[in-house]
């Protein structure tokens, strides 16, 4: 039964065995940077799969936590739970209890957001993708992915446009929350594995949405809600693990 944040959230989805499964009810105009199912498609289902913290020192032995080829695991997720294998899918190691799911509306225009928000791999752009000085291997995979659901019809550069905006709100919430580097350094904008999706539908159509548009501008609120909610989640559960006795 799929969880909804109010009784006006419309997209279709629910939690199981550690994935988060959106169903579209019949294949849309998905544009994502996604593993699996990545680029412009048309998907039924976008899945969110929960991943170890730090997959490399888990056993071999444990199929959980052992998928190889990204794409090709999360295509096995998705059949298991009842999706298409020709979904759109990605990892996360942020717990799926902290999902956030936020809604936004306008004059008949709809978009509703599913956030997970990690910042362990917080880095800032272009910033050399190298180890820390002390040889330690600091890149838990900590991830903001982003999966935006519209009523509205975009055309191509307007899904492109909803990603930029996502992206810009996303970092605007970093710099203003001073999330630092994994590096230490001040101002990131980001993770090192943050991903982004968008689906579109059949209702009013948009050439272009960027922030001077008015689906660029829900789409900037929501994201900045999301991200920002995301956080907060996230801090309190890194508070609430450091207290718990090891």
């Amino acid at each position: 039964m799929g969880r909804r944040s109010s009784a006006s959230f419309l997209t279709r989805f629910r939690i199981a065995c550690d994935t988060l499964v959106i169903d579209l009810e019949t294949r849309r105009r998905v544009l994502s940077s996604a593993p699996c199912g990545g680029g412009l498609v048309h998907a039924r289902y976008i899945v969110t799969h929960q991943v170890a913290a730090n997959p490399v020192a888990t056993p071999v032995s444990t199929p959980r936590h052992t998928w190889g080829d990204p794409a090709r695991y999360l295509s096995r997720v998705a059949a298991n739970l009842g999706a298409d294998r020709d979904c759109v899918a990605l990892m996360t190691a942020v717990a799926l209890k902290q999902l956030v799911t936020l809604r936004e509306e306008m004059a008949g225009i709809w978009v509703e957001g599913f956030f997970t928000v990690g910042v362990s791999n917080a880095v800032q752009a272009g910033e050399p993708p190298v180890p820390s000085a002390d040889g330690k291997n600091r890149f838990v995979p900590g991830t903001i992915n982003i999966i935006l659901v519209t009523n509205a019809r975009l055309a191509t550069p307007a899904m492109v446009g909803a990603v930029q905006v996502a992206t810009e709100s996303k970092t605007a919430v970093l710099l203003s929350k001073r999330v630092p580097s994994w590096t230490g350094l001040p101002g990131a904008t980001g993770t090192g594995t943050d991903a982004v999706v968008v689906a579109c539908g059949e209702g009013p159509a948009f050439q272009y949405s960027g922030t001077h548009t008015e689906i660029g501008a829900m789409i900037g609120r929501l994201v900045n809600r999301g991200v920002a909610e995301g956080l907060i989640r996230s801090n309190h559960r890194t508070r609430r693990t450091s207290k718990t006795p090891r």
